[in-house]
């Protein structure tokens, strides 16, 4: 991202304390570890950091100038220095400025879980039809967001943006600053409902994606009552389901699906039913936005996850299946249910901790535990203070201190051709249980 002096004062809306007018096109930074010569230093400021602290740092690195929430912070080495109420409402302007120069078609998902998985699949499909940019790697939040549009491109036809949230309000700054073409709600499930209190609350969070739709787009959402019961009805919606009458599965193996959606065939060369759901608000977008079946069909079956996401590893014998970016009460049975009904035997289940449930958190994962009863499996192994209340009681169930130990049990008792699934949220560190098979 780079503008010009008077675009940068225009945008960001700042007062001047001092400024050397030219048509140069300056960069921004706001780490000055990396800050380059001749950049905008933008100072952030957290609970336990305060980027004006550091305004120096930035000049004596080469920063041209710098913005500043302090009429009194003069350093007499910067050649521009502008004045605003908050740094992070400048950044966030500054990058929708930016992005209203390029003018990509946006297309902005969130959901409680499945919303990065959705912006691949959504990225494999739209690099195929034009430039595209998708937001970086699951920076979700504000700074993030400036940061993706920061990288659009002259040429940059399609923005994919992730939108995440911990409370209300967050997703509707980023909607105002993202000005979405197409909104998807991939899910709203029970994902932070430690901190918003009940699924209607989290129903209405996610909603606020569609606040700054633009007027000719359409939010498209799973087919869930209680977005039905939170949707204003101000834009056009479509919503999307498993239960479509338009889709049908023709083919699920462990690893792969194929299945036929208002008759056409696409293919995913990964499992689940979870995953096809997800799929369904991609061909949606694509339609939406005008592209052909053929080139949807193509971006999907390309997809393949990232690191995390039902990443199969072969390992000393045992074919492990991490699942463990993320986990929450919807996400863990989608899992279960893809593995258990789809995976050869033997398979067993290594399940950890799933966080921000709040106070029914251990009711949740006994219930986790009785969705297990359903399926065939040879372990149910669990690691945590909260699986250990994961126990389906017609299943072999043991509980772990550590994941030393869980990694232990699997190579001393489990037969070398097992299929394994981890799945856990991401605190739980799932990753050292294979570095732990590994050695």
């Amino acid at each position: 991202m780079k503008l010009n002096t008077s675009e940068i004062i225009k945008a960001s809306e700042a007062e001047i304390i001092k400024s050397s007018q030219n048509n140069d096109l300056l960069g921004f930074s706001t780490d000055t570890r990396t800050i380059s010569k001749g950049e905008i230093y933008i100072p952030l400021k957290g609970e336990s950091f305060d980027g004006e602290n550091f305004i120096n740092n930035a000049i004596e690195s080469g920063a041209i100038g710098y913005f500043t929430t302090d009429k009194n912070k003069i350093y007499n080495n910067a050649k521009i220095i502008l004045y605003v109420k908050d740094t992070k409402e400048a950044y966030l302007k500054l990058a929708n400025y930016y992005k209203n120069k390029i003018n990509p078609y946006t297309i902005a998902i969130t959901g409680s879980s499945g919303k990065t998985t959705v912006k691949e699949m959504m990225y494999s499909v739209f690099k195929n039809a034009g430039n595209t940019v998708k937001s970086i790697l699951n920076h979700n939040n504000e700074i993030g967001l400036c940061q993706t549009l920061s990288t659009l491109e002259t040429d940059t036809k399609y923005l994919i943006v992730e939108m995440g949230m911990r409370g209300f309000g967050e997703i509707e700054l980023l909607s105002k600053y993202a000005q979405p073409d197409i909104a998807i709600i991939v899910n709203s499930g029970s994902a932070h409902i430690g901190r918003l209190g009940s699924l209607l609350n989290i129903a209405k969070a996610k909603f606020e994606i569609a606040k700054f739709l633009k007027p000719n787009g359409i939010l498209i959402a799973h087919d869930n009552p209680l977005i039905k019961q939170v949707n204003d009805n101000k834009h056009k919606t479509t919503y999307f389901s498993l239960a479509d009458k338009n889709l049908k599965i023709e083919e699920m193996t462990s690893n792969s699906c194929k299945f036929n959606y208002k008759g056409y065939e696409y293919k995913l060369n990964v499992a689940g039913e979870h995953n096809i759901q997800n799929a369904l608000s991609v061909i949606e977008a694509g339609l939406f936005a005008g592209l052909k079946e053929e080139i949807i069909a193509k971006g999907l079956k390309e997809f393949t996850p990232i690191e995390k996401r039902w990443d199969i590893q072969e390992i000393k014998g045992y074919k492990i299946i991490n699942d463990s970016y993320n986990s929450n009460p919807e996400s863990v049975k989608a899992a279960i249910n893809t593995f258990l009904s789809y995976t050869p035997s033997p398979k067993s289940l290594v399940l950890g901790d799933m966080g921000e449930l709040g106070l029914n958190e251990e009711e949740y994962h006994i219930q986790t535990g009785k969705y297990i009863e359903n399926y065939n499996c040879d372990y149910v192994l669990t690691v945590g203070e909260l699986a250990k209340f994961i126990n389906p009681s017609n299943k072999k169930t043991l509980h772990f201190e550590n994941k030393k130990d869980v990694a232990e049990f699997i190579k001393n008792k489990l037969p070398k051709d097992s299929n394994i699934l981890l799945k856990a949220s991401r605190f739980m560190k799932f990753e050292e249980i294979i570095e732990e098979l590994k050695n």
